[in-house]
């Protein structure tokens, strides 16, 4: 629901419908991801994508020796799968939201972080528990360079950057199109870097981070969805200090 205002009188608010292809979307995402989780779970050791994992394997990953871990760039991607992003999602960007008087927006935030790296990634790693890359010093193979908990699908990191990515797109306003233009090519180049550098250090295999992307857009795009009307309304919303500034300019 939303109010609208025509000649500076304020009518009674006026419902906003949730378009459905977004629902279906995430369904959709949904669908892929639960089917490629059951896929693995049934053979976890060795799933019907080992060959392609094994040859991405082979391809992507690097030993201990590499400089590539290290570099910059790899390392924004560690942090932002790590503390370092929980602690922008939870709490600085919902901070700043309520600052400015977008609380429904923080609440997206929020609840987009808790069910997708919080609920969906933990959940599925301990149902499906698929070992990570191992060592094979016969085909010169290494196993992860950091350290890592259990369960390699899906990739957390790559939940968390697909939720990142979503959570930003839907804060932005519609009327923004160049705005959202650019964060859509931003989020493709974070998204394949998230795959990149998760699959460089031996942490998970190729398709556990594609998984993890996927996942992580379904509960994104579905809370879309479901927080559609409050986000509009923080949109043709003004932070409250613009207001404020606007009302304290003299009338003429």
């Amino acid at each position: 629901m939303t109010a609208i205002e025509t000649a500076g009188v304020r009518t009674r608010p006026v419902k906003i419908a949730r378009p459905r292809r977004m629902l279906w979307i995430s369904l959709g995402l949904l669908v892929v991801f639960v089917a490629l989780a059951l896929g693995v779970l049934a053979a976890p050791d060795a799933p019907w994508s080992q060959a392609l994992d094994d040859g991405w394997r082979r391809f992507a990953g690097v030993g201990p020796e590499s400089w590539l871990p290290g570099f910059a760039v790899a390392q924004l991607f560690q942090h932002l799968g790590q503390l370092p992003g929980v602690v922008l999602m939870m709490l600085l960007l919902p901070l700043v939201l309520v600052l400015v008087g977008r609380w429904r927006s923080a609440l997206f935030v929020i609840a987009v972080q808790l069910a997708g790296p919080g609920l969906l990634s933990q959940l599925t790693k301990n149902l499906v528990d698929r070992p990570r890359p191992t060592e094979d010093t016969v085909a010169g193979l290494f196993g992860p360079l950091v350290p890592v908990d259990h369960g390699s699908f899906p990739s957390g990191h790559s939940v968390s950057m697909a939720a990142i990515i979503i959570t930003v797109l839907a804060l932005i306003p519609a009327s923004a199109v160049w705005a959202r233009r650019i964060w859509i090519a931003i989020g493709v180049l974070l998204a394949v870097g998230m795959v990149w550098q998760r699959t460089l250090i031996n942490a998970h295999w190729f398709t556990d981070t594609c998984a993890g992307l996927i996942g992580g857009a379904a509960v994104a795009v579905l809370l879309w969805w479901a927080f559609l009307p409050w986000l509009r309304r923080d949109h043709d919303r003004r932070a409250w200090f613009l207001r404020k500034a606007e009302a304290a300019q003299p009338t003429r």
